[in-house]
């Protein structure tokens, strides 16, 4: 399917840049408990998928091309999709077996054309300003671009440290924070400086790209205070239901 699809806010021209890989593989295990067996993003929150509500924000964010990286049970988001979003603009990505975060990015910019391509995860709400990111993106020349969710009293999230030009200072590691900027899983990439590295066939985007080479690659964070839920675990998968 290439059908082209109107943006609800055709106000927002994210050209270049209007495409996204939407990371959708993911099995789900801890939410075994509280959802049947079904890929993470396709958890029912209010009636409906949780990959709807990530697709609807980026639609209306401007952004009209998806590409779908797929693993596991593929063939269920598949079928949404296809009887869903019947005039979406869609390619798939599909895994043979998990090829890890990094690996799965990867295989996904083979498919676009763009020179800098979104990313986000399927099972992850983060409101960031699209058109923001694109900006600071192309204003830094930037190799990858992050959007930085400031969070207090957590602990499931590593937090990091921005330099006074918005570049990257550090990672560090998940403990206990009173407060800090958290990797909010939407990136802007520039694929072809992506694409060179010689990465294993399986890796993490997030230690095998980002902590590994962000000291020799320009990679910025935007800071963006708006609503952020991963529903990787039951108790924010039940909050996801009482939110959206």
């Amino acid at each position: 399917m290439e059908t082209s699809f109107g943006s609800n806010k055709p106000e927002k021209e994210l050209s270049p840049g209007n495409s996204i890989i939407i990371l959708a593989g993911g099995l789900g295990t801890r939410l075994r408990s509280v959802v049947s067996d079904l890929p993470k993003c396709m958890a029912s929150v209010n009636g409906k998928p949780f990959l709807d509500y990530v697709i609807s924000y980026f639609q209306n964010e401007g952004i009209s091309d998806f590409i779908f990286s797929l693993g596991y049970k593929h063939e269920i988001i598949e079928d949404y999709l296809q009887h869903q979003y019947p005039n979406l603009s869609i390619q798939y990505s599909i895994e043979d077996e998990p090829l890890g975060t990094g690996g799965a990015i990867r295989k996904a910019c083979t498919l676009t054309a763009e020179k800098n391509i979104f990313i986000t995860n399927g099972d992850t709400l983060f409101k960031a300003s699209a058109p923001a990111l694109l900006n600071l993106h192309q204003q830094k020349n930037a190799d990858c671009t992050l959007a930085l969710k400031p969070m207090k009293h957590f602990d499931r999230y590593g937090v990091i440290d921005l330099n006074e030009d918005g570049s990257i200072n550090s990672f560090n590691e998940k403990k206990y924070y009173e407060k800090g900027l958290i990797n909010g899983g939407l990136y802007l990439l520039n694929v072809a400086s992506f694409l060179k590295e010689p990465f294993p066939s399986k890796f993490s985007f997030e230690t095998a790209y980002l902590e590994k080479f962000y000291k020799q690659h320009k990679m910025f964070g935007l800071i963006q205070d708006e609503y952020f839920i991963d529903i990787g675990i039951p108790e924010d998968y039940a909050r996801a239901g009482r939110e959206l």
